[in-house]
């Protein structure tokens, strides 16, 4: 992707809120280096448009809609089917642990929902030059687990997805039984805690692993690994 110093960056958006496509669009819409040539709310329509038009960059939520392919899945396949095309993800889930597994799915950037507009700029403007932008709160942390999962890969290890997050016990004994087609009601019977302490766990351990419902958990289940025997 050569961008030339006398061309904007074009930009598309991906995010099942209309609100946040309108006022990301109106506020890009301003700026003389950037072009928003289209806003989507789903995949579907993204792909549409991407193979028949060009486009630099495109900045997309990490979690869409229940009926939408997972995040994960979607980074790769746009990687494979777009090469040129650079990613920054906008995530609600602003840890190293999505954060790393976006960048090794085929985003050149991760930011957070909670961030500032100039930081979001900054990060649009650094991926259309091809280099990567992390979100400044988990750059260090980011690094640090990305030197781990190259060490792995050096050694013939495979990191999971499990083994990049910090899942308490407890937290991993509700996914299993989730994974297992339990409802929040019989794990609480099972292991005598209430229906609010079990769902407490389950969110908790969703946020960490960047998933926001249970057809997501079954998307990623080959990504827990091991971990989940």
């Amino acid at each position: 992707m050569n961008l030339e110093t006398d061309r904007r960056i074009r930009v598309a958006l991906l995010d099942d809120h209309p609100v946040v496509l309108f006022g990301l669009s109106a506020q890009l819409g301003q700026l003389s280096d950037i072009s928003v040539v289209g806003s989507f709310e789903s995949s579907r329509a993204l792909l549409v448009v991407l193979t028949s038009q060009e486009v630099d960059v495109l900045v997309m939520d990490y979690s869409l809609g229940p009926k939408e392919i997972d995040g994960v899945n979607l980074l790769r396949m746009l990687r494979l089917r777009f090469p040129k095309l650079e990613i920054l993800v906008v995530s609600g889930y602003c840890n190293p642990a999505t954060a790393a597994l976006t960048i090794r799915s085929g985003a050149r950037g991760f930011i957070g929902k909670i961030s500032l507009m100039h930081e979001l700029l900054d990060a649009i403007r650094t991926v259309a030059a091809r280099q990567r932008y992390v979100d400044k709160v988990i750059a260090y942390e980011l690094d640090l687990a990305l030197k781990k999962v190259a060490a792995d890969d050096d050694r013939g290890e495979t990191a999971t997805l499990a083994e990049q997050v910090s899942l308490s016990p407890r937290e991993w004994e509700v996914l299993r039984c989730v994974l297992d087609g339990m409802a929040v009601t019989s794990i609480a019977t099972k292991f005598s805690r209430s229906v609010t302490t079990i769902s407490t766990q389950k969110q908790a351990a969703y946020r960490k692993l960047g998933i926001r419902t249970d057809a997501e958990l079954f998307k990623v289940q080959h990504s827990l690994g091991r971990m989940y025997q």
